[in-house]
């Protein structure tokens, strides 16, 4: 027949038509964008990653490269003495470890930035004092201007990571030393925990976030307190790949190398990477509006009573309670018994009308 080819074809245009005012751009960034030759990649590591620089980079897609600096509180000076209960030999081996790791860490970042990557470092946050371990990651990083910092918080579980009391601290110490802030990397755990509580957290829950999450797809993450989206999303890591299955393999390394995607493309990422400013900060929601009062059911005048009096005495009314539409209760009939008189109401339904006084 010619009505169904007719009705697929207007229900085929309306959804072409509909599906131009759909957010496209939202739906790429939330769902398997890496699968997408746009968004740009960036590969993050620390001092056990395995990296092949020659086979890394013929992937031209990856735009910047993030390694670990500094990790928590900074170490003794020295090793004689109570060195916070480590024997004097575990002293001397993690005295040997921060000194090759560190040296890593600059042969990284001349490889890198040789190579045309953006770069960045980022801090691992333990519990101790935020100030010292701000200062701890400038020294260990040496960020210059156009080098991404970041403030990596695990969790918030204040006896195993820095709490986020002291992440505020960080990150304004930070500020005052450099003119900048560091991004945020935590996951999704400890982002909506900000977010929920971003009163509280009035630097962290406006930080840029690196959003770490293992999923193919964050369509219902945000908009997140103050996140409208993700700075960059570690979406593969030791946790999701294996020998068998990766969402992503980067040539030249091991499947425990980190992965990130960027919600641009890396002439924009270039732009955006090291402004190191606050998000906009958007109005919390308001206190739910105060229940409107219940009108009060209007004071009804009671009926009129009338009293006959027994042996020819003079009448007398009486007013009585009664609720709107209920029989009034004679009082005259309650107390006949004692008066010696005839009860009989005007009315036996409560209406509005003046009350009138016993007499």
């Amino acid at each position: 027949m010619v009505v169904r080819p007719l009705v697929a074809l207007v229900a085929g245009l309306a959804f072409s038509l509909g599906s131009l005012f759909l957010p496209q751009t939202a739906r790429a960034v939330d769902q398997e964008p890496w699968k997408k030759p746009e968004p740009a990649l960036v590969i993050d590591a620390y001092e056990l990653n395995i990296v092949d620089w020659q086979e890394m980079l013929k992937n031209k897609r990856i735009a910047g490269f993030v390694s670990k600096a500094s990790d928590g509180m900074p170490e003794s000076f020295s090793c004689t003495g109570d060195h916070k209960g480590d024997s004097f030999a575990h002293c001397k081996t993690m005295w040997r470890k921060y000194a090759v790791s560190r040296e890593l860490y600059q042969t990284r970042r001349m490889v890198a930035r040789a190579s045309g990557l953006l770069w960045g470092a980022y801090h691992l946050a333990r519990p101790g004092n935020p100030i010292e371990q701000a200062n701890h990651f400038l020294d260990y990083a040496e960020p210059a201007a156009d080098e991404l910092m970041v403030l990596d918080i695990e969790g918030i579980d204040p006896e195993n990571f820095m709490s986020l009391a002291d992440g505020e601290i960080f990150a304004q110490h930070i500020k005052t030393r450099t003119g900048r802030y560091p991004m945020l990397y935590t996951n999704h755990t400890t982002a909506r925990h900000i977010a929920e509580n971003r009163a509280l957290y009035p630097i962290l829950s406006r930080l840029p976030l690196w959003y770490a999450r293992y999923k193919p797809g964050i369509r219902d993450v945000f908009p997140m307190g103050n996140w409208d989206s993700y700075a960059l999303w570690q979406f593969s890591s030791g946790a999701n790949c294996n020998k068998r299955r990766c969402p992503y393999r980067i040539g030249g390394t091991l499947p425990d190398i980190d992965v990130n995607v960027a919600p641009m493309d890396a002439a924009r990422l270039k732009v955006e990477w090291a402004k190191g400013a606050l998000l906009p900060e958007k109005p919390l929601p308001s206190d739910p509006a105060p229940a409107q009062p219940v009108p009060a059911i209007p004071t009804l005048d009671p009926p009129v009573v009338t009293l006959v009096a027994a042996n020819g005495a003079r009448p007398v009314c009486i007013g009585t309670q009664a609720a709107l539409g209920q029989p009034a209760l004679s009082q005259a009939t309650l107390g006949q018994a004692e008066l010696g008189v005839d009860g009989m109401t005007t009315s036996s339904i409560a209406t509005r009308g003046p009350r009138i006084a016993s007499r």
